[in-house]
């Protein structure tokens, strides 16, 4: 019996703002450049590198040297890629880290929508 392995494909599963920002905000938490570089590829892939270059007003090669495993973003690249995307960058303190949204425990012989 042989097994056959399906291809990963990141772009794929990045249909919403909500999931691009959520990606981007995993591959920041490091501060690590290249993780940047390769999600922001990845994102401009899901959503098509000619669509995303022509209205970020890069030229379409120039995008993908700039995410390329050697290519170096300028922050004006990043900043007009997210633009087109809906998004913005922001600023928090490294030491106060975003916790996770508590969900509220229903209260017994009660639904959660009735709590």
């Amino acid at each position: 019996m042989s097994v056959k392995n399906a291809k990963w494909g990141t772009a794929d599963y990045l249909k919403t703002r909500e999931d691009i920002a959520a990606y981007l905000e995993v591959a920041l938490e490091d501060g690590d450049t290249e993780m940047l570089k390769v999600a922001l590829g990845n994102i401009a892939r899901s959503k098509g590198m000619t669509e995303v270059a022509e209205k970020a007003g890069v030229a379409r090669q120039s995008l993908y040297r700039a995410l390329s495993p050697k290519g170096n973003p300028e922050l004006a690249t990043v900043a007009s890629i997210l633009k087109v995307l809906g998004l913005r960058l922001s600023v928090v303190s490294a030491s106060k880290r975003r916790a996770a949204p508590r969900v509220r425990p229903a209260a017994k012989g009660r639904s959660r929508a009735a709590a």
